[in-house]
């Protein structure tokens, strides 16, 4: 790398992950709530954008985020933006307005204080 170049502390521009964990025991989980339908329908806008890859955009999915009194969850990094979500339509206003316009979409935001 030459003087000129500067490294880049991130793979991806953004990342934003989906709880998809499910618990055996009936307590509340976000796969309880369509976190797969969510996901799946993030990714294939990400991708159907060509927002995805290197640079851009990853959708990933994760374990328990440790955030289900408030879920389902994503959060986005880098900015570390905790989104709760309730159907499609925020999907698409998350994607639109956060993946590929950098603006938080308010309305969707997680209260700090809510945890497991």
């Amino acid at each position: 790398m030459s003087e000129t170049q500067t490294p880049s502390s991130s793979y991806y521009e953004r990342h934003i992950f989906f709880c998809l964990n499910e618990r055996k025991n009936g307590e509340a989980c976000c796969a309880q709530f369509k976190a797969q339908e969510a996901f799946d329908r993030c990714k294939a806008q990400v991708r159907d954008a060509n927002l995805s890859g290197p640079g851009k955009v990853r959708v990933n999915k994760a374990g328990c985020l440790d955030r289900c009194a408030a879920g389902p969850v994503v959060v986005i990094y880098p900015e570390a933006v905790w989104y709760s979500y309730v159907d499609n339509t925020d999907i698409d206003e998350i994607v639109e307005s956060h993946l590929k316009n950098g603006k938080v979409v308010e309305r969707l935001l997680t209260p700090p204080h809510l945890g497991r």
